[in-house]
């Protein structure tokens, strides 16, 4: 695993160096979770709500919570909230991850609070295809073999 993958951050989780909590073994739900997470391609973003969708089980809580306690063994900051918006505490991180791979990301305005960028999810997002790219534009193209579409049911709710 590379040390990009290893230096902490997600939505909470466990400081660099910290394990599993107390578990030889991750869950079995963590695990898919993380699977998926790995496979995102560089540049390209999932939102938790996608990854539970592409799994068909649980939700974006559930996904929220496994890459809290979980994800820094992962690319971490390709696991986003819907809206685009960077995870609080982690911004700088994953904002030198998101230019380091060329992730599409959307300026913020001069008003906006601290001037983080967001990522551009229209362009970002990556629907589980086995290409690394979408369509002419970077975005994605739709479901392949069963992925999530962007703009599914409840898609506003996903954080």
């Amino acid at each position: 695993m590379s040390q990009d993958q290893t230096d902490g951050g997600g939505s909470g989780t466990a400081p660099p160096g910290a394990g599993p909590p107390d578990h030889p073994e991750l869950p079995e739900y963590a695990e898919r979770v993380l699977d998926v997470a790995e496979l995102i391609p560089p540049g390209r973003v999932m939102t938790y709500g996608d990854i539970a969708e592409w799994l068909g089980e649980g939700g974006p809580r559930q996904v929220g919570r496994v890459m809290a306690l979980y994800g820094s063994a992962v690319p971490w900051w390709r696991v986003v909230r819907a809206d685009g918006t960077l995870l609080p505490a982690h911004e700088l991180r994953a904002l030198d991850h998101y230019r380091a791979e060329s992730t599409p990301l959307r300026e913020a305005s001069r008003q906006a609070e601290g001037h983080i960028p967001r990522i551009d999810m229209r362009r970002a997002r990556w629907d589980g295809g086995t290409g690394s790219t979408g369509g002419s534009d970077g975005g994605a193209d739709g479901p392949v073999d069963g992925g999530p579409v962007d703009g599914g049911p409840g898609e506003e709710a996903h954080t």
